[in-house]
Order: C-alpha cells, then structure tokens, then sequence
C-alpha cells in the first residue's frame, strides 16, 4: 500500500510497514523536507490521546458551574458517546434558552487539519452558526496588529500575504536583501493546507548564489541561515528606532524618492515634519536611534544610504508586531519602503514574513481551493483573539478596537475544537482564573493538552490519518487526496461526526445538509475544480482525482511582483485605502484619537524593554519564537520534539557572557521568573543571542506545580504580558517581556505535561 497524507509541515508518503505498522516519508519532490509529523502515529504520541468521551467528575455529579476552580485537578469519568453528547446538546440549549447564543464563545484557534474539510475552526463554526450563532473572535495571534493597521494603510494582509514577490525574481532583480527579525527558515517548515515544495532555504541559498547582499537585523543571529549573511545586533522591540533613523538619513541626504511619494502615497509631509524633529523638537537622526537601539550610528547611515544605492528588498518578521505598539514596525516598514521608492519593482519593495510560513515568496498560482462555508453568525458579538481573558474576566466591561469602542460579553459556555490556549495566550496563570468564569467549557481534542485537561467534557477526535480529506493551500501547487491509512483509536470520531450527532439533537439540519463527508468531499472538490477552470487550470473529476491521490498544479507556476499593476496604473489599479494610495499619514486613524497610535509611524516606548534595565538591574529580554521541532504546541509528545529538549525541557538559548555571570552553565536547569509566574528551562549557550537576550520558543505543554504555581517544561507564557499591543488592534505582545534567570536549579521536579489526567469510576 501506498498512499498520500498532508500535514502542515508537509506530503507525506504512508507505506505498508508490515505487521500493522504504517511508515511515514517525505514527499519525493520535496528539495528541502522537514522531518516534523514523521512520527505523528505510534505508542509514543499515542499514549497521550484522548480515547473516550470524558467529563469532569464535579461538573458531572453537581451540573454546569460545579467548583470551576478544580480545572485542572478534578478527576474524569469516562461515558458512553450517548450520553455525552446529550449531555452537550442539553448545555448547549440551556445556554441558549437562559442567557442566548451571545453568551457562547466559539473557541478555535489552532492548525487542527492540512484538510479543508475536517478542519475543526471551519466544523465549529459551520456548527455554532447552524444552531444561532456565537461570539467569535477576530485576527489572529501572529498577525494582531498587522492585520489591523495594514489593511487601513495599504492592503489587507491575506492580499499581501498570497501576492509577495516570489524568490525566483528576487534572485534575478534584488541586490540587497535587508530583514528586519531575520527569515527563520523553521517558521516557514509549515503552511495551512501541506506543502508539497519547502522554498525558503532555497531561495535564500539562491539569493546568495546570485551575489545578493543580505543584512540581519535583530537580537537573534541564527534566524536567517545563508552563507555570508551580516548581522546588525539590535535591541528587541526597537526596530521602529531604527528604521525612523534610515528615513531621517534619506531625507537629510535627499536621498528619498520624492516622485514616487507624491505619486503614489499620501500624507508623507506629516511624517516628514516628526522625523526630522519639526514637529516636537526631536530629530530621529541616527544618534537619537543609537542611544534606543544600540545600533551605532555610523552603521545605521551607511545602511540608509546602501538601501537608496541598489534594487533593495526590506523585510520584516511577524515577531516585530507582537510586541507593544506592534502597529508601528508594520507602518514604518511600509513608509521606509515607500521612500525608498521601489515598491512594485521587481525585487524591491517590502516583504512582511519571508520565513513566517513556506507560501510568502511562491511562484505557484493563485487560485481558489476547497473552503468550507461556514454560513452567517447572526451574533454581532466579538472580541479582538487575544483578549479572550479580558473577555471572561470583565464581562460588560468595554474595549476598544479598530477606532471602535465594544462591549465583552457574558460568556456562560466556551465551545473549544482545534487549538490549545494553554499554548499561544500570554500570562497563562491569569488565563487560569478566567478560564474558572464560564459554567461549561467543551472540548474536541485528540491528545489531553492543558486545554483538555482543564474542561468539563472532551470529545475525542480523530487525526488526520484517520479520515479522508482533501489537502490544499494557497500558493502551495498542489490538491492531496487525504485517504484513511488508519482506524480511528479508540472511540475518537471526526468532528463532523460529532456536530452532525449534536444537530440532530438540536434540529438543526442545515449544518450538514444532508451529506455525508464523502459527500462533502466531492461537492468541495467539485466547486473547486469549477472555479479553478475559470482560470485555464483544468482539473479531473473527483472519482479520478481520489484514484489519482496527487495534483502537482507546479506547471501553472508563474513570478510574483507584489503590488506591480498598482504600480504600473495607481489610477486604475487603486490600494483599498480611503485616499486608493498609500497611507504614510491616515486622516482616519489620527481621527480616532488614540494615544498609543498615532496618525503615522512613530516610536512609543515599550511597556518592557531593556531601556529600562538600569545598572544592578539582571533583568533579560525573552523572546519566545516559534519551535524548531514542531509546529506550536502540536506533537510536543514526539519523539522528534522530545530529542531536542534539554533534561526532559524546553530549551532556553542564552549568550555565554550572560550564562558566566549567573554561574549557568550549558546543560543546567534554570527559573526564569517576573512578577507574572516562574517556569523552568534547559540551558543552551549560544553567541546567535545577543547579550541581554534569552530566547525561549513557544510550544512546551504547560505543566504547572499544583501547589507552588512553578511551570516545570518550559512554557514561556507564564511569563509573558497579557495586554494588547495598542488601543487599534489589540494585538499580541508576547515578544514584550523582561525576566530574570537563576540557577542552576538541583532536584527539578519531574515533567507531568504528557500525563493523562485521573479517571475515576462514576460515583466513586
């Protein structure tokens, strides 16, 4: 047997083992795969999964509300799946009937499937929409700010994010390739849908090859992995400093693209009056963003000049804007490249995520792919992603968002399927106490992560492997017919599965129409195939695309230049913008009178950054990136993410100048701590960090002491702010966070995190 499945960080071909065993390798074509998701089945991963409906024994013998404090510690009883989801739709409708469909959350956030059908966001939502609606949230974690601000300045960023000028004409156009974060080849390991071809390493390797100048920008070293790359040691979270510093250069030097800001851009006069300091008195010179950055002012000058000199390409990571004032790295990248003048040029311009994930930078086709319609919430309800502990914490209390002002609503029931919040939401001991506020928290979960462990019913679900499902992603270049090579385990079914079961109970028939998944399958496969021949890509029918099992759509391949036709015609082709050009000063944003956002980009201070670290002051800067060895939190369990902890932990890189004056050394255990929580790590020295820096990745299973708090695996979220970036977009500011590190620590407590919870007998 072979067959084909698809997970983020890639095809994977799924052969016959023998005796029952499946084997896992990498799609052939693939120039650089990675190993992650290889050893996403076996006893390993599969000790951790959830087998059977379970329900927690206070919320089971007392009903809805019973001792939320005991999340987390409460035993569970396992019930037949009868009983389980009518124990469910009962809550559900209680819910409804009490307090209405405002007063559920439906809590999705995660990479649950590559496939476009059992994709657990889309399934809970079609579901929570079928039976009236839901709060819902908006944005997401790695792109909170950006969507926000980029959407009123140039373009909405899933427009910019599918249209990035592809490598291929980077590497025949650009001469100088300036990241701002780096272009961290192990972010871009994944895409939504699967990814048939990995291109970053590639392109880099080809950028190189090609005579490109490359430049880091950053605390980190090892982030942008090319031969020859220079590195420009910056202080986290002051990238904004440092690029006003480059603009103030080409000014003074008169060396900005005047034709093109007055063609193509608006406001440039307000920005021009506050960086060259005519507005308050403070030139943003070079020295000013030395004294902020670190950065010499020399090499900031020399820098500005280079980038007007030659065909240049200014990219950013997503990191820079979840941190605080996370808007204004997005606005100025946009204003400095505008300056500049080259954006619409072939390998000019601005990139935002070369390295964030595989598709920024494809030369593959746009086109249309298998979605899943979710219908209409008639809930106007909502909250900003990140804010979901606000939201349980201050029920009618108000936020603002987008120049808005909004009420949190009264959440009485969290409905959870795909995602884990115990991973990605910052200050995961205040998380804790919201999660106590709502009455029922259900959760679909295959493994018994933190989320799971802390509900009051979990529902098994099954894996990709376990189901058939159709993979695809934008600019990926391929359709992946997604065949069973399993038997579900134990008693887990597919989501649809189950709120299909839940509909019928609720008489809500619209959720699945009639159709069964294969059902489902086809009919998706089929719209697609109609839309993508509206393109001239002509595709087979679904019976021999499912014979066939893989569509390289590669031959429709074709260069990218973002924002070319705007370019070409701003007339014709205008931004969705309210000027149809591009917002260096917004009328609209400074109109919203916002303190901490501005009417164009500027340099807010920080909540924490090391300006503030005094002499006698320990304190480092955390940053908490994404995991080399998996994506987010998923399959933390296997063997894969397991060989690359340090004494059974997460790994905290630290620079050996900041190591030697603790008395760390490599290989030791240490606390990270503020005023927030403790956690604790593997040490790992590195000169890729720059002094001052600990790098802590995102991802360990949270695994806190029940009597003393101590998170004992590594997760950093203990230690980050729970607060939004600003009062625009109200984005993440994991990457804003100062801690101090001691150790070495001796007699460690043992990790639990993949330790399924207690069960008990019902009644005992």
């Amino acid at each position: 047997m072979k067959a084909y499945t698809s997970a983020h960080w890639g095809i994977r071909e799924v052969f016959d083992a023998g005796g029952g065993e499946l084997r896992l390798e990498n799609f052939a074509g693939d120039p650089d795969p990675t190993p992650i998701g290889l050893d996403q089945h076996g006893d390993r991963v599969e000790g951790v999964r959830v087998r059977r409906p379970s329900v927690r024994r206070s919320w089971l013998e007392k009903g809805p509300g019973a001792s939320p404090e005991l999340r987390g510690r409460d035993p569970f009883v396992e019930v037949e799946w009868d009983e389980a989801l009518d124990l469910v739709a009962a809550e559900l409708q209680r819910v409804r009937d009490v307090h209405g469909n405002e007063a559920i959350f439906g809590g999705s956030y995660g990479w649950s499937s590559a496939g476009r059908f059992h994709h657990a966001q889309s399934q809970v939502h079609r579901f929570l929409n079928s039976i009236g609606g839901y709060v819902r949230h908006l944005n997401s974690y790695s792109l909170g700010a950006a969507r926000v601000m980029m959407s009123r300045i140039i373009a909405p960023m899933e427009s910019l994010m599918a249209n990035h000028t592809s490598w291929d004409v980077m590497a025949q156009n650009t001469r100088l390739f300036v990241a701002f974060g780096g272009v961290p080849w192990k972010n871009a390991q994944i895409s939504a849908g699967g990814i048939a071809r990995h291109r970053v390493r590639p392109g880099l390797k080809a950028l190189r090859e090609a005579g490109i100048r490359i430049v880091n920008i950053g605390p980190v070293g090892d982030n942008l992995e090319a031969d020859g790359v220079e590195w420009i040691r910056l202080r986290p979270n002051t990238d904004t400093a440092l690029m006003l510093a480059i603009a103030w250069t080409l000014v003074d030097e008169g060396l900005a693209d005047r034709a093109f800001l007055e063609r193509y851009c608006v406001g440039f006069d307000r920005f021009e009056a506050y960086v060259m300091g005519r507005s308050d008195g403070q030139p943003r010179d070079p020295q000013w963003a030395e004294s902020i950055t670190g950065v010499p002012a020399a090499t900031i000058a020399a820098l500005a000049r280079d980038m007007a000199a030659t065909r240049t390409m200014v990219n950013m990571a997503w990191s820079l804007q979840r941190a605080s004032h996370g808007e204004q790295p997005c606005w100025m990248l946009v204003t400095l490249a505008a300056m500049l003048g080259q954006i619409g040029l072939p390998g000019g311009g601005f990139g935002f995520g070369y390295g964030a994930t595989n598709s920024l930078g494809s030369d593959e086709r746009l086109l249309s792919g298998p979605t899943l319609p979710q219908g209409a919430n008639p809930v106007s309800a909502f909250i900003p992603v990140a804010r979901i502990a606000d939201m349980l914490l201050q029920p009618g209390g108000s936020f603002a968002y987008d120049g808005g002002v909004h009420t949190y609503p009264d959440i009485r029931m969290v409905y959870w399927a795909g995602g884990n919040p115990y991973h990605h939401h910052q200050d995961l001991n205040r998380l804790v106490k919201a999660w106590e506020k709502p009455e029922t928290i259900v959760v679909h979960e295959q493994y018994w992560t933190a989320t799971a462990k802390r509900a009051d019913i979990v529902l098994p679900a099954t894996i990709s492997m376990e189901r058939d499902d159709i993979g695809y992603s934008t600019r990926e270049g391929h359709l992946v017919a997604m065949k069973r090579v399993k038997a579900p385990l134990a008693e887990a079914r597919d989501d649809y599965d189950i709120f299909a079961d839940l509909a019928g109970r609720l008489g809500a028939p619209g959720y699945t129409e009639g159709l069964t998944s294969r059902e489902w399958l086809q009919r998706l496969y089929e719209e697609s195939r109609g839309k993508m021949a509206g393109h001239g890509v002509s595709l087979p029918d679904f019976e021999t695309f499912w014979k066939t099992d893989l569509i390289d759509l590669g031959e429709h391949s074709r260069p990218v230049v973002m924002l070319e036709e705007f370019r070409n015609d701003p007339a014709a082709n205008p931004l969705a913008t309210p000027s149809g050009r591009i917002e260096i000063f917004s009328e609209t944003i400074e109109g919203f009178g916002l303190d901490d956002c501005p009417g164009h980009a500027a340099w807010l201070e920080p909540h924490e950054w090391l300006g503030q670290v005094q002499p006698g002051d320990t304190r480092l800067h955390l940053i908490s990136d994404q995991p080399q060895r998996r994506l987010h939190s998923q399959l933390d369990a296997a063997s894969h993410s397991l060989e690359g902890k340090v004494a059974g932990r997460e790994p905290v890189y630290l620079n050996p100048q900041d190591a030697a004056a603790r008395g760390i050394a490599d290989g030791d255990i240490v606390e990270l701590s503020n005023e927030r929580g403790r956690c604790l790590a593997g040490v790992i020295l590195s000169e890729d960090i720059m002094p001052g820096v600990a790098r802590l990745a995102t991802g360990a299973w949270y695994d806190p002491d029940p009597d003393t708090g101590l998170e004992k695996h590594g997760n950093p979220n203990v230690l980050t702010l729970d607060v939004g970036t600003s009062s625009f977009a109200q984005g993440s500011v994991a990457q804003t966070c100062l801690v101090e590190v001691s150790g070495p620590v001796r007699d460690a407590p043992q990790v639990t995190a993949f330790d399924p919870p207690p069960f008990v007998v019902r009644g005992s």
